[in-house]
């Protein structure tokens, strides 16, 4: 169970105690500040009875014990423990006894002041010795200094054994409450940015036939929120960290992708995220000058790790131009458009006279997403640098319509079964043609003017097997899409790249294929991510295994999953807005409505959202039809 407050996180089991194994702790940007915090009342450890997230940053651990004499079997005090990711943690004792109760109160503290990743790997060294310190304990070594402070202040404290003790009169009925504080030296509480009121995420609500609705994109907005990052030196500027808690820095990509989902919220997180991510791209003369760099994600055992810095870079352009259709205002383009036409040239360069954009480093495959994600940023940029009246859109809609009618032909791998696309293709131009979730992406088109969008890499024909392909049992698993087909080789279900459900991924391909009309597949999709979701109470992880799903079965959460995940907290935000199929032109103040008009979650209404920098809220009604609630001034329904 992990509370999230960036930079602080608390991790604990679902039986409240922390015991200091595993990753168990309080932490601040990414160091454990406290790795034990074990209570024990009247000499006892109270039974775990339950333990619940409460909001994204707090959890709630109850449990029970029987602390009078000849009572019977029944328990007669419950302990409760609010957790929060701050580095607080509130126990309170309510009695149900007949007679006053003395009850004796230790908590046993101690930490490493060890690093995740040495946490992780299994490298902590051991705990560091206590020292009294105001109204708690502390702990020093040459990476900082923590301590623990309690309110009301302990009746002793035992250095040596990390002890903090309190003795409580608890009357009938009543109860004693002691709160404990986590902090560096010279620290205060961290507070989400996400409840602030400078969070740029709108506070969307839905509702509908499905009770799922609500839940889902509630808490997949409070993820979002309790993943914030402010730039340290632009603080003004948030974007979104991957996830907690491996991936708790800036990953240029994935905050990307999460900032794009997440457009029917508002554009203030999509303009933090541009502009943190234009002080970082290269400039100069080389043949990186316009990149934005990124680390090299693993692609699994079929193909060599893939750069995301080429991913981020091509994701740039796309975003500012989608970000204007949903209302960034005007002088913000203007401001982030340089950058885009860097990340254009980029493009092109890089391109050279071929057709297909290779990876960046010599001798690597040409991959098929790679090749989407170029087609959207050239369309999408070339739309977004007309409508601002800069030269470059000409070129970079040619070099498209090439690639198009290249890739249908040269990416194509025809069988007994219809066919299907290359997942890559080698430096020599032999196809790899392994089917995996990777081939989503060609289905993601994005948005244009008039609520129209782009054209896809495939034909229709060979969209339409696509989507036969996609839709079908080897790579619908029940709970979402696989990363790869069942009958491919090297399958494994728990395989981030070669088999684990990815909800970035089904949730694109539910996206796409609604997009595209084939509606079957999309909801099957959809439902499985719902069922999903339901199972994990609604805080998607990242990832889980892509066992088949069976009746009474659940999803088996996966060990190295990130949980919240920005990606999959703002997928929860795209299942939702696709059914509505809101397409907006805030230029032309128009808004297009293309719902799923088979309806497979029954009504649907989505108030919150916002359009041109005001709230719009749409319903689709049991049949699939659509209807504006609310809206800017003067938006007008697009045809």
């Amino acid at each position: 169970m992990i509370c999230v407050a960036l930079p602080a996180l608390a991790i604990s089991t679902d039986q409240g105690q922390m015991t200091g194994q595993g990753l168990e702790g309080f932490y601040r940007s990414g160091r454990r500040l406290l790795s034990r915090c074990r209570l024990r009342v009247s000499g006892r450890e109270p039974l775990a009875v339950q333990a619940r997230m409460i909001t994204a940053d707090s959890a709630r651990f109850v449990s029970a014990m029987r602390a009078s004499p000849h009572s019977g079997p029944d328990p007669d005090v419950v302990v409760e423990r609010i957790r929060h990711a701050d580095g607080t943690e509130r126990i309170t004792l309510h009695s149900a006894a007949l007679r006053p109760l003395r009850v004796p109160v230790e908590v046993a503290l101690g930490t490493d002041m060890a690093d995740l990743g040495a946490i992780a790997s299994g490298a902590a060294g051991p705990e560091l010795p206590a020292s009294v310190y105001d109204s708690g304990l502390r702990w020093s070594c040459t990476t900082g200094i923590s301590s623990v402070t309690a309110d009301p202040p302990p009746m002793d404290a035992l250095a040596s054994a990390g002890l903090l003790r309190w003795e409580f009169e608890l009357p009938p009925g009543g109860s004693r409450s002691v709160e404990l504080r986590v902090r560096p030296d010279g620290a205060g509480p961290v507070r989400a940015l996400g409840r602030t009121a400078t969070s740029p995420l709108a506070g969307a609500q839905a509702s509908g036939d499905d009770p799922r609705l609500q839940p889902l994109l509630r808490t997949s907005v409070e993820d979002l929120n309790a993943l914030l990052l402010r730039d340290s030196a632009h603080p003004a500027d948030m974007h979104l960290a991957a996830g907690a808690p491996w991936r708790c820095g800036p990953a240029p990509a994935d905050a990307l992708a999460a900032a794009r989902m997440t457009l029917p919220l508002g554009t203030r997180l999509a303009a933090g995220t541009l502009r943190i991510l234009a002080r970082t791209q290269l400039r100069g003369t080389g043949p990186q000058s316009g990149m934005i760099p990124g680390p090299r994600r693993d692609a699994g055992t079929h193909l060599p790790p893939a750069c995301t810095g080429a991913e981020a870079t091509l994701l740039f352009p796309a975003l500012l131009a989608e970000a204007r259709r949903w209302g960034l205002p005007d002088s913000e383009t203007e401001e982030l458009l340089p950058t885009a036409e860097r990340c254009l040239a980029w493009l092109r360069t890089t391109a050279g006279d071929g057709t297909y954009l290779c990876d960046p480093h010599p001798g690597g495959p040409v991959r098929c997403e790679t090749q989407a994600h170029a087609h959207r940023a050239a369309l999408l940029g070339a739309d977004l640098l007309d409508a601002c009246g800069r030269p470059g859109g000409p070129g970079l809609r040619q070099w498209a319509q090439a690639l198009r009618t290249a890739f249908r032909e040269d990416f194509w791998i025809d069988d007994l079964g219809g066919g299907r696309p290359a997942a890559a293709r080698t430096p020599d131009g032999t196809p790899v043609p392994h089917l995996g979730a990777a081939a989503v992406h060609l289905l993601d088109t994005g948005l244009l003017g008039g609520g129209e969008l782009a054209p896809g890499l495939l034909g229709k024909v060979q969209t339409e097997q696509l989507a036969r392909l996609l839709g079908g049992p080897a790579m619908d698993s029940g709970w979402g899409l696989r990363g790869l087909a069942v009958k491919e080789a090297g399958y494994n279900p728990f395989g981030h790249r070669t088999g684990a459900v990815r909800v970035h991924e089904t949730a694109i391909a539910v996206a796409g294929l609604a997009a595209a009309g084939y509606e079957k597949e999309a909801s099957s999709l959809l439902r499985g991510a719902l069922a999903a979701a339901e199972s994990f109470g609604y805080r998607l992880p990242e990832m889980y295994a892509g066992e088949q799903r069976t009746d009474g079965s659940a999803p088996l959460p996966h060990p190295a999953a990130c949980r919240p995940a920005a990606t999959a907290a703002a997928a929860g935000v795209l299942l939702q807005v696709t059914l509505a199929g809101i397409r907006p032109d805030a230029p032309a103040r128009t808004v297009t409505l293309r719902p799923v008009h088979s309806a497979p979650l029954g009504e649907l209404v989505l108030t919150g959202l916002r359009i041109a920098g005001a709230p719009f809220s749409v319903r689709v009604s049991r049949l699939g039809l659509a209807m504006v609630e609310e809206a800017a001034d003067g938006l007008q329904l697009g045809v």
